[in-house]
């Protein structure tokens, strides 16, 4: 059984960062694509960030790029979520979500197979 486990939400202020992390298992971890998703109120889940599962290259929405950095620990089949500069707007349930096996970093929810419950960040102005 596959499960995704994300931590690390929270109350942050504006111009602040935050650690997200997403604990993996039940799948071969190392051969999956590794993505961050937020949905935010009233809005659909829309990506926020993705790994590929081995080159380890990444992709960020334009919303992101510079602020967010995701990374990735095969040996203990974690992903995270750095956080930086964050702006009310960023205010989200984020999700992490696998997709593969052997997968390119892909945007769409429909590709990703596998996802996490979520974790709320809210960022106060």
């Amino acid at each position: 059984q596959v499960q995704l486990v994300e931590s690390g939400g929270g109350l942050v202020q504006a111009g602040g960062s935050r650690r997200l992390s997403c604990a993996a298992s039940g799948l071969t971890f190392k051969t999956y694509t590794m993505g961050w998703f937020r949905q935010a109120p009233g809005k659909e889940r829309e990506f926020v960030a993705g790994m590929r599962w081995n080159t380890g290259s990444t992709k960020y929405s334009d919303s992101v790029k510079g602020r967010f950095t995701i990374s990735r620990d095969n040996t203990n089949q974690m992903i995270y979520l750095q956080m930086s500069s964050l702006e009310p707007e960023d205010t989200a349930v984020y999700y992490c979500a696998a997709a593969g096996p052997f997968k390119p970093v892909v945007v769409s929810t429909s590709e990703y197979d596998y996802w996490g419950q979520g974790t709320q960040v809210t960022v106060s102005s």
